[in-house]
């Protein structure tokens, strides 16, 4: 880019030193922020992107949606604030990335189990997918609490809702393909449309993490989930 330069006081009016002026300042500015978006460009082998995901969730565990600032997440990623806004825009957007990687990240721990051994029964599968969205909430918490968190902030922030939304999606669509691929591997025929079977079981797991939160010792387990869906369908059939 061609830097603007200053004439001398005399070819020009008062006014005409004002407007060079704002002039050459736009262009310092301009200069500046793209020679630190350059310097960002080249610490792409640093991997900080993932950095940059890794540090909001550990920030969003420890202080919450809206207690984490951009300077947390640069302490905990160890990158810089330029960093924030190159990959994500900024802090909100990487935030809500953040959540949405939990989501990513909880389903891939469903579909290995499913598929990481003998498929076994249809009920078998079941109980091991429900083990992987119940029997974790231990392990979890830190996660549980966030996602609790992030509920009340999406009503409020149009983005974060809409990031939320999609991950539910993107979880309802993964799933369903999971029970396609079960159901041609056993060599039997979904019984039901399958995204509203995720979604009725993503409901299950939702309301158990809320009264596990509140009450563990009085949330059912993954084993005595699939008992009581048995028991339902006994009844309703």
């Amino acid at each position: 880019m061609k830097r603007a330069v200053c004439t001398s006081a005399g070819s020009l009016g008062p006014g005409g030193i004002i407007d060079r002026l704002h002039v050459d300042i736009r262009t310092s500015y301009t200069l500046v922020y793209m020679d630190t978006m350059n310097d960002v460009a080249r610490t792409e082998t640093g991997g900080y992107r993932e950095r940059l995901l890794a540090g909001a969730v550990s920030c969003l565990q420890e202080k919450g949606y809206a207690r984490t600032t951009a300077r947390d997440l640069v302490a905990a990623s160890g990158t810089n604030l330029a960093s924030i806004g190159y990959h994500f825009g900024g802090k909100d957007a990487l935030l809500n990335e953040a959540i949405a990687e939990i989501f990513e990240q909880w389903t891939q721990r469903v579909e290995r189990s499913l598929f990481g051994a003998d498929l076994g029964t249809g009920r078998e599968m079941l109980e091991r997918a429900m083990r992987e969205l119940i029997d974790v909430f231990g392990e979890l918490r830190p996660q549980l609490v966030l996602l609790v968190e992030g509920y009340p902030a999406a009503l409020r922030a149009p983005v974060l809702r809409d990031k939320l939304a999609q991950a539910y999606a993107r979880a309802r669509t993964a799933g369903a393909g999971m029970m396609r691929r079960a159901a041609a591997e056993l060599g039997v025929e979904l019984p039901m449309d399958p995204e509203v079977f995720v979604s009725v079981v993503v409901a299950i797991a939702d309301g158990l993490m809320l009264q596990w939160l509140l009450d563990p010792s009085a949330t059912p387990d993954a084993h005595q989930v699939v008992e009581a869906l048995a028991a339902i369908s006994a009844i309703v059939t």
